[in-house]
Protein backbone atom coordinates (compact mmCIF):
# COMPACT_ATOMS: atom_id res chain seq x y z
CA UNK A 1 0.00 0.00 0.00
CA UNK A 2 1.02 3.57 0.21
CA UNK A 3 2.95 4.35 2.52
CA UNK A 4 2.56 8.32 4.64
CA UNK A 5 4.72 10.09 7.00
CA UNK A 6 4.13 9.00 10.37
CA UNK A 7 2.31 11.85 11.68
CA UNK A 8 3.29 13.52 14.67
CA UNK A 9 1.68 13.53 17.91
CA UNK A 10 0.09 17.04 19.83
CA UNK A 11 -1.15 17.29 23.70
CA UNK A 12 -4.96 17.65 24.45
CA UNK A 13 -5.29 18.90 28.12
CA UNK A 14 -4.36 17.02 31.34
CA UNK A 15 -0.75 15.58 29.30
CA UNK A 16 -3.01 13.73 27.12
CA UNK A 17 -0.92 12.87 23.78
CA UNK A 18 -2.78 12.18 20.58
CA UNK A 19 -1.68 12.03 17.32
CA UNK A 20 -2.11 15.09 15.16
CA UNK A 21 -5.12 13.63 13.32
CA UNK A 22 -7.45 10.94 14.43
CA UNK A 23 -10.14 8.54 12.61
CA UNK A 24 -13.80 8.95 13.30
CA UNK A 25 -15.48 6.18 13.20
CA UNK A 26 -18.90 6.36 13.56
CA UNK A 27 -19.72 6.55 9.47
CA UNK A 28 -18.48 2.65 9.82
CA UNK A 29 -21.86 1.69 11.77
CA UNK A 30 -24.26 4.30 10.94
CA UNK A 31 -25.43 7.24 9.66
CA UNK A 32 -23.98 7.68 5.88
CA UNK A 33 -25.15 4.80 3.78
CA UNK A 34 -24.03 0.90 3.67
CA UNK A 35 -21.36 -0.22 6.46
CA UNK A 36 -18.71 -3.01 5.40
CA UNK A 37 -17.32 -4.58 8.64
CA UNK A 38 -14.11 -5.74 6.48
CA UNK A 39 -13.24 -2.52 4.58
CA UNK A 40 -13.86 -0.71 8.30
CA UNK A 41 -11.54 -3.03 10.08
CA UNK A 42 -8.90 -2.56 7.40
CA UNK A 43 -9.39 1.28 7.28
CA UNK A 44 -8.91 1.67 11.14
CA UNK A 45 -5.34 -1.13 11.33
CA UNK A 46 -4.17 1.02 8.18
CA UNK A 47 -4.66 4.05 10.53
CA UNK A 48 -2.24 2.38 13.08
CA UNK A 49 0.41 1.51 10.35
CA UNK A 50 0.03 5.34 9.35
CA UNK A 51 0.75 6.65 12.93
CA UNK A 52 -2.98 8.00 13.13
CA UNK A 53 -3.67 6.30 16.46
CA UNK A 54 -6.21 8.61 18.04
CA UNK A 55 -9.73 6.20 17.15
CA UNK A 56 -12.93 7.81 17.80
CA UNK A 57 -15.82 5.96 18.52
CA UNK A 58 -19.26 5.85 20.70
CA UNK A 59 -21.50 3.81 22.37
CA UNK A 60 -24.41 4.96 20.38
CA UNK A 61 -23.03 4.74 17.08
CA UNK A 62 -24.90 1.29 15.10
CA UNK A 63 -26.10 0.52 18.88
CA UNK A 64 -23.51 -0.44 20.08
CA UNK A 65 -22.07 -1.85 16.81
CA UNK A 66 -19.22 0.49 16.03
CA UNK A 67 -17.73 -0.24 19.51
CA UNK A 68 -17.35 -3.92 18.98
CA UNK A 69 -16.24 -3.33 15.78
CA UNK A 70 -13.20 -0.34 16.97
CA UNK A 71 -12.32 -3.37 19.45
CA UNK A 72 -11.94 -6.40 17.01
CA UNK A 73 -10.13 -4.00 14.46
CA UNK A 74 -7.74 -2.79 17.65
CA UNK A 75 -6.93 -5.90 19.06
CA UNK A 76 -3.82 -6.95 19.45
CA UNK A 77 -2.46 -3.10 18.98
CA UNK A 78 -4.59 -2.17 22.26
CA UNK A 79 -1.21 -0.09 23.49
CA UNK A 80 -1.07 1.55 20.50
CA UNK A 81 -4.00 3.21 20.15
CA UNK A 82 -5.77 6.78 22.45
CA UNK A 83 -9.04 5.29 22.11
CA UNK A 84 -11.82 7.70 22.42
CA UNK A 85 -15.67 7.03 23.17
CA UNK A 86 -18.91 8.60 24.75
CA UNK A 87 -21.65 8.23 26.92
CA UNK A 88 -24.91 9.89 26.99
CA UNK A 89 -27.31 9.59 23.54
CA UNK A 90 -29.41 6.90 22.64
CA UNK A 91 -30.79 6.77 19.27
CA UNK A 92 -32.46 3.56 19.25
CA UNK A 93 -35.76 5.39 20.01
CA UNK A 94 -36.36 5.76 15.86
CA UNK A 95 -34.55 7.01 13.24
CA UNK A 96 -33.66 10.97 13.53
CA UNK A 97 -34.53 11.00 17.36
CA UNK A 98 -32.12 11.02 20.37
CA UNK A 99 -32.40 10.89 24.26
CA UNK A 100 -30.02 12.07 26.04
CA UNK A 101 -29.25 10.47 29.63
CA UNK A 102 -26.63 11.86 32.03
CA UNK A 103 -27.65 9.99 34.80
CA UNK A 104 -24.40 8.71 37.14
CA UNK A 105 -25.88 5.41 37.47
CA UNK A 106 -26.33 5.25 34.00
CA UNK A 107 -23.05 6.62 32.74
CA UNK A 108 -21.22 4.14 35.18
CA UNK A 109 -23.30 1.31 34.10
CA UNK A 110 -22.32 2.68 30.17
CA UNK A 111 -18.77 2.68 30.76
CA UNK A 112 -18.73 -0.78 31.79
CA UNK A 113 -20.60 -1.99 28.88
CA UNK A 114 -18.32 -0.15 26.87
CA UNK A 115 -14.81 -1.43 28.11
CA UNK A 116 -16.89 -5.05 27.31
CA UNK A 117 -18.08 -3.96 24.03
CA UNK A 118 -14.47 -2.85 23.45
CA UNK A 119 -12.81 -5.29 24.39
CA UNK A 120 -9.92 -3.20 26.88
CA UNK A 121 -9.67 -2.63 30.49
CA UNK A 122 -9.55 1.22 30.00
CA UNK A 123 -11.00 3.70 27.93
CA UNK A 124 -8.58 6.93 26.87
CA UNK A 125 -10.65 9.52 26.52
CA UNK A 126 -13.99 9.30 28.11
CA UNK A 127 -16.44 12.18 26.24
CA UNK A 128 -19.93 13.11 27.64
CA UNK A 129 -21.79 13.09 24.67
CA UNK A 130 -24.32 15.73 24.90
CA UNK A 131 -25.31 17.76 28.32
CA UNK A 132 -28.54 16.34 29.65
CA UNK A 133 -30.61 19.59 30.93
CA UNK A 134 -32.16 17.87 33.03
CA UNK A 135 -29.31 16.22 35.29
CA UNK A 136 -26.76 18.70 36.74
CA UNK A 137 -23.77 18.35 34.91
CA UNK A 138 -21.43 18.57 38.01
CA UNK A 139 -22.63 15.28 39.33
CA UNK A 140 -22.37 13.85 35.34
CA UNK A 141 -18.77 15.08 35.33
CA UNK A 142 -18.64 13.88 39.46
CA UNK A 143 -19.84 10.15 38.35
CA UNK A 144 -16.90 9.88 35.24
CA UNK A 145 -14.57 11.07 37.57
CA UNK A 146 -15.34 8.15 39.56
CA UNK A 147 -14.30 5.71 36.60
CA UNK A 148 -10.88 7.49 36.55
CA UNK A 149 -10.39 7.08 39.90
CA UNK A 150 -11.61 3.42 39.72
CA UNK A 151 -8.85 3.03 36.70
CA UNK A 152 -11.54 2.49 33.94
CA UNK A 153 -11.19 6.02 32.70
CA UNK A 154 -8.01 7.92 31.84
CA UNK A 155 -9.02 11.25 30.72
CA UNK A 156 -12.20 12.93 30.47
CA UNK A 157 -13.70 15.02 27.52
CA UNK A 158 -17.26 16.60 26.44
CA UNK A 159 -18.83 17.13 23.55
CA UNK A 160 -20.49 20.07 22.44
CA UNK A 161 -20.35 22.24 25.33
CA UNK A 162 -20.59 26.26 26.23
CA UNK A 163 -17.24 27.64 27.72
CA UNK A 164 -19.44 27.73 31.26
CA UNK A 165 -20.76 24.42 30.92
CA UNK A 166 -16.10 23.50 29.94
CA UNK A 167 -15.45 25.46 33.73
CA UNK A 168 -18.15 24.32 35.42
CA UNK A 169 -17.05 20.24 34.61
CA UNK A 170 -13.10 21.48 35.07
CA UNK A 171 -13.80 22.46 38.58
CA UNK A 172 -15.38 19.24 39.50
CA UNK A 173 -12.17 17.22 37.14
CA UNK A 174 -9.70 18.15 34.80
CA UNK A 175 -11.07 17.96 31.15
CA UNK A 176 -8.35 17.05 28.31
CA UNK A 177 -10.88 17.69 25.41
CA UNK A 178 -13.74 19.26 23.88
CA UNK A 179 -15.16 17.80 20.97
CA UNK A 180 -17.11 19.95 18.36
CA UNK A 181 -18.33 19.77 15.12
CA UNK A 182 -15.70 22.17 13.63
CA UNK A 183 -14.38 22.53 9.79
CA UNK A 184 -14.45 25.78 7.08
CA UNK A 185 -18.60 26.02 7.19
CA UNK A 186 -18.98 25.00 10.40
CA UNK A 187 -17.17 27.94 12.76
CA UNK A 188 -18.77 28.04 16.05
CA UNK A 189 -16.30 26.80 18.54
CA UNK A 190 -14.50 30.04 17.93
CA UNK A 191 -16.93 31.91 19.90
CA UNK A 192 -18.71 29.41 22.45
CA UNK A 193 -15.83 27.35 23.56
CA UNK A 194 -12.43 27.90 22.70
CA UNK A 195 -11.61 30.66 24.73
CA UNK A 196 -12.00 29.16 27.77
CA UNK A 197 -10.25 25.66 26.25
CA UNK A 198 -7.76 27.91 25.81
CA UNK A 199 -7.64 29.34 29.37
CA UNK A 200 -8.38 26.35 30.89
CA UNK A 201 -5.53 24.31 29.07
CA UNK A 202 -8.07 21.97 27.50
CA UNK A 203 -7.70 20.70 23.57
CA UNK A 204 -10.27 20.61 20.83
CA UNK A 205 -11.39 18.05 18.67
CA UNK A 206 -13.11 18.72 15.22
CA UNK A 207 -15.39 16.22 14.10
CA UNK A 208 -16.88 16.20 10.46
CA UNK A 209 -13.72 18.87 9.79
CA UNK A 210 -14.77 17.62 5.59
CA UNK A 211 -18.78 19.33 6.56
CA UNK A 212 -19.34 15.90 5.93
CA UNK A 213 -17.62 15.27 2.74
CA UNK A 214 -18.99 18.51 1.10
CA UNK A 215 -16.13 20.27 1.25
CA UNK A 216 -13.99 17.12 -0.44
CA UNK A 217 -15.48 18.31 -3.70
CA UNK A 218 -16.47 14.38 -4.14
CA UNK A 219 -19.94 14.41 -2.62
CA UNK A 220 -23.50 15.01 -4.89
CA UNK A 221 -26.14 15.58 -2.35
CA UNK A 222 -28.26 14.79 -5.36
CA UNK A 223 -27.41 11.16 -5.33
CA UNK A 224 -27.15 10.20 -1.58
CA UNK A 225 -28.05 6.76 -0.46
CA UNK A 226 -31.83 6.15 0.79
CA UNK A 227 -30.32 5.76 4.25
CA UNK A 228 -27.79 8.26 4.43
CA UNK A 229 -28.37 10.47 7.15
CA UNK A 230 -27.12 13.95 5.65
CA UNK A 231 -30.39 13.70 3.65
CA UNK A 232 -32.02 15.13 6.76
CA UNK A 233 -29.26 17.96 6.73
CA UNK A 234 -30.39 21.65 5.61
CA UNK A 235 -27.28 22.51 3.78
CA UNK A 236 -27.57 19.27 1.84
CA UNK A 237 -30.76 20.30 0.51
CA UNK A 238 -30.72 20.86 -3.59
CA UNK A 239 -31.08 24.23 -2.72
CA UNK A 240 -28.84 24.68 -0.40
CA UNK A 241 -26.20 22.45 -2.06
CA UNK A 242 -25.87 24.49 -5.04
CA UNK A 243 -25.62 27.67 -3.20
CA UNK A 244 -22.92 26.14 -1.23
CA UNK A 245 -21.17 24.58 -4.13
CA UNK A 246 -19.35 28.00 -4.73
CA UNK A 247 -17.34 27.58 -1.34
CA UNK A 248 -16.62 23.63 -2.33
CA UNK A 249 -15.39 25.64 -5.72
CA UNK A 250 -12.92 27.65 -3.89
CA UNK A 251 -11.37 25.21 -1.86
CA UNK A 252 -11.13 22.91 -5.00
CA UNK A 253 -9.23 25.96 -6.50
CA UNK A 254 -6.82 26.26 -3.72
CA UNK A 255 -5.85 22.34 -3.75
CA UNK A 256 -5.74 22.29 -7.52
CA UNK A 257 -3.14 25.23 -7.17
CA UNK A 258 -1.16 23.62 -4.65
CA UNK A 259 -1.52 20.00 -5.95
CA UNK A 260 -3.32 18.29 -3.82
CA UNK A 261 -6.70 17.42 -2.86
CA UNK A 262 -9.74 19.80 -1.55
CA UNK A 263 -10.11 17.50 1.43
CA UNK A 264 -6.77 17.77 1.95
CA UNK A 265 -6.68 21.49 2.35
CA UNK A 266 -9.94 22.00 4.01
CA UNK A 267 -8.14 19.37 6.92
CA UNK A 268 -4.89 21.79 6.78
CA UNK A 269 -6.98 24.42 7.77
CA UNK A 270 -8.63 23.00 10.40
CA UNK A 271 -5.14 22.13 12.06
CA UNK A 272 -4.11 25.32 11.24
CA UNK A 273 -6.53 27.08 13.85
CA UNK A 274 -4.90 25.84 16.78
CA UNK A 275 -1.86 28.20 16.87
CA UNK A 276 -4.32 31.32 16.38
CA UNK A 277 -7.22 29.89 18.90
CA UNK A 278 -4.54 29.17 21.53
CA UNK A 279 -4.53 25.66 21.89
CA UNK A 280 -4.54 22.35 19.48
CA UNK A 281 -7.17 21.87 17.07
CA UNK A 282 -7.07 18.25 16.24
CA UNK A 283 -9.17 17.14 13.13
CA UNK A 284 -10.95 13.07 13.30
CA UNK A 285 -11.99 12.80 9.65
CA UNK A 286 -14.47 10.24 9.32
CA UNK A 287 -14.26 7.10 6.57
CA UNK A 288 -14.56 3.66 6.17
CA UNK A 289 -12.11 3.44 3.32
CA UNK A 290 -8.52 2.59 3.12
CA UNK A 291 -8.13 5.30 0.04
CA UNK A 292 -9.50 8.15 1.85
CA UNK A 293 -8.17 7.45 5.15
CA UNK A 294 -4.68 7.87 3.40
CA UNK A 295 -5.62 10.98 1.78
CA UNK A 296 -6.40 12.92 4.54
CA UNK A 297 -3.13 11.15 6.65
CA UNK A 298 -1.53 13.31 3.68
CA UNK A 299 -2.95 16.17 4.69
CA UNK A 300 -1.16 17.16 7.45
CA UNK A 301 1.79 17.76 5.52
CA UNK A 302 -0.37 20.59 3.21
CA UNK A 303 0.71 23.84 4.13
CA UNK A 304 -1.43 26.67 3.35
CA UNK A 305 -0.12 30.34 2.55
CA UNK A 306 -1.20 33.26 4.40
CA UNK A 307 -3.43 33.94 1.72
CA UNK A 308 -4.93 31.42 1.63
CA UNK A 309 -5.68 31.31 5.08
CA UNK A 310 -7.21 34.64 4.19
CA UNK A 311 -9.47 33.46 1.82
CA UNK A 312 -10.61 30.18 3.76
CA UNK A 313 -11.59 32.41 6.29
CA UNK A 314 -13.80 34.07 4.78
CA UNK A 315 -15.88 31.22 3.30
CA UNK A 316 -17.93 30.89 6.09
CA UNK A 317 -20.16 33.56 6.28
CA UNK A 318 -21.54 32.42 2.84
CA UNK A 319 -23.07 29.12 3.44
CA UNK A 320 -26.31 28.37 3.25
CA UNK A 321 -28.71 26.49 5.67
CA UNK A 322 -28.32 25.21 8.79
CA UNK A 323 -26.48 22.62 10.30
CA UNK A 324 -28.88 20.61 11.74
Amino acid sequence: MKQVKQVKQVKLGGGLTVSAEGLGCMGMSSVYGHADWDESVATIRRALDLGITHIDTANAYGQGHNEVLVGRAVAGRRDDVTLATKVGMDFTTGRGKVVINNDPAHIKAAADASLLRLGTDRIDLYYLHRVDPGVPLEESVGAMAELVAEGKVRHLGLSEVSGEQLRAAYAVHPIAAVQSEYSLWTRDPETVVAGVAAELGVGLVAYAPLGRGFLTGTVDAGALAADDGRRRLARFTAEAAAANQALADVVKEIAAARGVHAGQVALAWVVSRGERLGTPVVPIPGTKRVTWLEQNAAALDVELSAGDLTTLDALAAGVVGARY
